[in-house]
């Protein structure tokens, strides 16, 4: 009798995962050179595989992760929870973990929003997002506002309707003829910045656009529909805070609601909890997801105004938000999201991030300064760069080298085309953050160089 190796069972979950998982956002295809990893466990900032080699999550496993794998008060919270409730329908129910997860985030806002309405994934939070906004003009008796207005690079996720105000072609084209177009503004990317200008121009003028699209549309718009401070899946765009208040200014002008999707940005990504804090205002829709839930279970959430949810309040069961899907407000999710509040809260997360950025920008100063890296660029614990790469086919593969490079120094990055960035759970520190950056450093050089 023969005893299996790791590589055996690394193998065979491999062979296993290709024969019946079909892998998201991936060319299956390519899995033929480069298979997928097998991960066994993991704990903290670590991922560790069945053949016994660690990662470094620097990209928080898609941007879920805030406070390390395998959490011992998150761990806690859903043993807690798994023998008091594991899911009850929301709808004619409720229960304590969804109403003080509510609670909190209300109060989080200053309660300028609240009536939290649940679902499961991000795109699934822009979807009722978007459906609110129509149907509160609709019960307005404004049924000619179904139009939306989205950002130049924006990416808001992949069901039909988040879709539509996604300007990333990749995810697009092969779905056109589902969608419904949205008028793409201008992007208020600092980079686009003109000798002398700043990050705070650069949102002049692409307002500026925004103004136009709302002028000419007058009465047909919905909504503007906009990532707060970065727009992730573009390459980690970043554009100054002035520019979501002139957003707020000009949708509150022309009678058109503001929705924030700071389903990436969110939970203190930025620098504060939400991104829309750092410009002062608050929109009229707020989407969250990824980290609500600590990275544990699927949640997402939209958080809406009064004037909204009382656009619904009515005895015509017509005029109601009648948005379902059985698992809405999942007591496990939310008790994981209540505990990942607690933590923010008695841990300080937020000042603790504030004084961790500029040691994770020093820990890149070594990459940043390679004469091939432009537009360093930092937003709170989210650091990016772009890398100059004059060969076109080296350049489309960049993205694909650089993760296999970077993953045999024991590190998972995931780059955006020619755009590399971090992203890492709160839980890295100083030792790691450094350790990162030299391991980093050298997969890039080490592609650059063979490319």
């Amino acid at each position: 009798m023969t005893t299996a190796t790791h590589s055996d069972t690394d193998t065979s979950l491999v062979a296993r995962s290709l024969r019946s998982v079909w892998h998201p956002c991936t060319q299956m295809r390519r899995h033929e050179s480069a298979p997928p990893i097998a991960i066994a466990h993991a704990h903290g900032a670590w991922l560790h595989d069945s053949q016994g080699r660690r990662y470094l999550d620097a990209i928080s496993s898609w941007w879920v992760n805030l406070f390390g794998h395998t959490n011992a008060r998150i761990n806690a919270a859903l043993v807690d929870q798994l023998g008091k409730l594991e899911h009850a329908m929301l709808a004619g129910f409720t229960h304590e973990p969804v109403v003080a997860l509510s609670e909190q985030l209300s109060a989080l806002t200053g309660h300028a929003l609240g009536h939290c309405f649940y679902a499961s994934d991000g795109a699934s939070a822009v979807e009722i997002a978007l459906k609110m906004s129509v149907h509160a003009w609709r019960n307005a008796g404004q049924t000619d506002k179904n139009q939306f207005i989205c950002i130049a690079g924006g990416y808001h996720g992949e069901t039909v309707g988040a879709l539509a105000v996604t300007d990333t072609p990749l995810f697009r084209q092969a779905y056109e003829a589902l969608l419904r177009p949205a008028h793409i503004a201008a992007s208020p990317d600092a980079r686009q910045a003109r000798p002398g200008e700043s990050a705070a121009d650069v949102a002049v003028r692409a307002l500026a656009d925004v103004e136009r699209l709302l002028t000419q549309h007058q009465g047909r718009i919905a909504a503007v529909i906009v990532e707060p401070l970065v727009q992730c899946a573009a390459g980690m765009v970043m554009h100054d805070p002035a520019y979501v208040r002139g957003l707020r200014d000009l949708c509150d002008r022309h009678g058109a609601h503001l929705i924030a999707d700071e389903i990436a940005v969110g939970c203190g990504r930025t620098g504060s909890f939400f991104a829309c804090e750092q410009a002062g205002v608050w929109p009229d829709l707020l989407c969250l997801s990824k980290g609500i839930s600590g990275g544990y279970l699927p949640l997402s959430l939209v958080m809406a105004s009064e004037s909204i949810y009382q656009a619904f309040y009515d005895d015509d069961v017509r005029r109601g938000f009648l948005h379902s899907h059985s698992y809405t407000g999942n007591p496990l999710a939310c008790r994981a999201a209540l505990e990942t509040l607690a933590i923010f809260a008695d841990e300080d997360v937020l000042a603790r991030n504030r004084a961790f950025a500029p040691v994770l920008a020093q820990a890149m100063q070594p990459l940043a300064q390679e004469a091939y890296v432009r537009h360093v660029r930092q937003t709170g614990m989210i650091w990016a760069c772009d890398v100059v790469i004059d060969d076109a086919q080296a350049a489309a593969t960049f993205s694909r080298r650089l993760a296999a490079e970077a993953a045999r120094r024991e590190l998972l990055v995931r780059p955006i085309g020619t755009t590399i960035y971090l992203m890492p759970p709160y839980v890295l520190n100083a030792q790691q953050a450094h350790w990162l950056g030299q391991q980093l450093h050298q997969a890039v050089v080490a592609v650059m160089e063979g490319a």
